[in-house]
């Protein structure tokens, strides 16, 4: 896989979440571009319990070879609740 593929889904204004996908039918789920860490050779993606957290927990990283990249998939956003700001 191309890096460049990956920085133009990390930097794309607005950022959609997207799948990492590997050769061996493990994928990783990136929500935040702030969770993904692009190396010459390899990526770093963090993880945290609340899918709405800009930042990863300790310890909750994995390091992807780009050579292991077999996809990058968007993933469909969440619909929109309609709200008219009473609970």
């Amino acid at each position: 896989m191309p890096l460049e593929e990956i920085l133009n889904l990390i930097r794309a204004q607005p950022f959609v979440p997207f799948a990492v996908k590997l050769h061996n039918g493990d994928a990783y789920t990136v929500r935040h571009p702030e969770l993904l860490l692009p190396g010459a050779r390899s990526v770093i993606i963090g993880f945290n319990a609340d899918p709405s957290a800009a930042f990863y927990e300790p310890g909750r990283t994995v390091t992807v070879s780009l050579m292991a990249v077999s996809q990058l998939e968007p993933l469909p956003s969440p619909a929109p609740t309609e709200s008219n700001g009473q609970q």
